[in-house]
């Protein structure tokens, strides 16, 4: 009886919704799960080397205005 329970509890249970996934920022393709925020592996390896090479940087303050 207990497995009846389970069985119509399962069925009863309402089925989440999947949220639309934002594109991809490097190619507007819709994100896949496993690279998110990115589409693939390629997206995601472009955003890397977009850091390291310096193309991305995060502004910082100036020491100089402060010492002033």
């Amino acid at each position: 009886m207990p497995e009846q329970r389970r069985q119509a509890g399962a069925a009863e249970a309402p089925a989440k919704a999947e949220k639309p996934s934002k594109p991809c920022p490097i190619c507007g393709k819709p994100a896949e799960h496993a690279f998110r925020p990115f589409c693939s592996r390629r997206c995601r390896d472009v955003d890397l080397n977009r850091w390291l090479s310096g193309r991305y940087v995060v502004p910082g303050r100036n020491d100089e205005a402060e010492e002033e």
